[in-house]
């Protein structure tokens, strides 16, 4: 029986992670890839000493209430929403997720989103694809000019943070911001970035672009109400989680020509998807990938594998939440 701590690992990571989590620890990988229901979760719990996630494994207050061994969860992600980290904190838990690890790539992806439906991108290859495409006229799928456009964005963290510096510096975009205290001025010098209320903001924006956090205060915080707040022929984008957004509000602006487009990477029931959704050309969807380079995956791993170090070796976690 080894005496190193055992890990289980809920899904497939890439090679080099899973090989440091195999030198360092007794971990179970997951060779099938296949999601843990909440009975596999329990029996994790209680046959573990630490158990390493995905944000979309549902930690819940039952899995936590089940006879335990684990100590420490270390969620492979930034957001940590899949964790019910209240009930983790009242069974002594430790919960750690991996921050900045993926900050350039899921801001790279949002401004992907962002380029792609306002220049009709994926409308057209599918144009191009299906052969419909019969040369260039000057009035073929016109889109919508970025550079000097005024970004909103909601959630002025790390990531909105870059996601600011790539339109500003990059296509010349005012920047819009809310958050929940404005950000101190050495923290975006050079963004020139302006804090407005939610409502001013929406108001006020060509492209509304979330990276908020999913909490109860954010849950569809972009509603029926808030979509009817923003400027006619705004595009909204979505690379933070799926239930900032009320969806069938959202088809309801898009349908009614309220807002000109979306670009979504994220969705309220995922990884199911609003058919409406899928239906309209006007929306660009990506299956979850803001984070998807090897690079950052690798370094997500990484970062989780020292939470767990540190966590055994007796010192503070780095990225400990709860």
């Amino acid at each position: 029986m080894s005496d190193r701590p055992r890990v289980v690992v809920t899904r497939r990571l890439p090679q080099p992670v899973e090989d440091e989590l195999m030198r360092l620890f007794d971990a179970r990988l997951n060779p099938d890839d296949e999601p843990l229901s909440a009975e596999e979760l329990k029996q994790a719990i209680a046959s573990a000493d630490a158990l390493l996630p995905t944000v979309t494994d549902r930690v819940t207050a039952e899995v936590l209430g089940a006879p335990r061994r684990t100590r420490i969860i270390a969620n492979f992600g930034v957001g940590y929403n899949n964790i019910d980290v209240e009930a983790a904190r009242a069974q002594g838990i430790a919960v750690t997720n991996t921050p900045g690890a993926l900050t350039d790539c899921t801001a790279d992806l949002a401004m992907t989103l962002l380029l792609s439906v306002a220049r009709r991108a994926g409308e057209g290859e599918r144009h191009l694809r299906e052969g419909s495409w019969t040369g260039w006229r000057p009035t073929h799928m016109m889109g919508t000019k970025v550079t000097g456009k005024t970004l909103g964005i909601i959630g002025l963290g790390r990531i909105g943070q870059a996601v600011a510096r790539r339109a500003h510096h990059g296509f010349g975009m005012r920047i819009l911001y809310h958050n929940r205290t404005p950000v101190p001025d050495e923290q975006i010098a050079g963004l020139d970035a302006e804090f407005r209320s939610l409502e001013d903001l929406l108001a006020e924006s060509d492209f509304v672009s979330l990276h908020c956090p999913a909490t109860p205060d954010t849950r569809q915080m972009i509603n029926a109400s808030t979509l009817e707040l923003m400027k006619p022929g705004a595009f909204l984008i979505n690379s933070a989680r799926g239930d900032v957004v009320d969806e069938a509000a959202l088809v309801d602006a898009l349908r009614s020509g309220a807002l000109a487009g979306a670009g979504l990477d994220v969705y309220e029931g995922e990884p199911a998807v609003t058919p409406a959704l899928v239906e309209m050309d006007n929306v660009v969807l990506l299956p979850h990938l803001g984070s998807a380079t090897t690079e950052t995956r690798v370094a997500m791993g990484m970062r989780a594998v020292a939470n767990l170090q540190a966590f055994f070796n007796g010192d503070p976690p780095p990225d400990r939440v709860a």
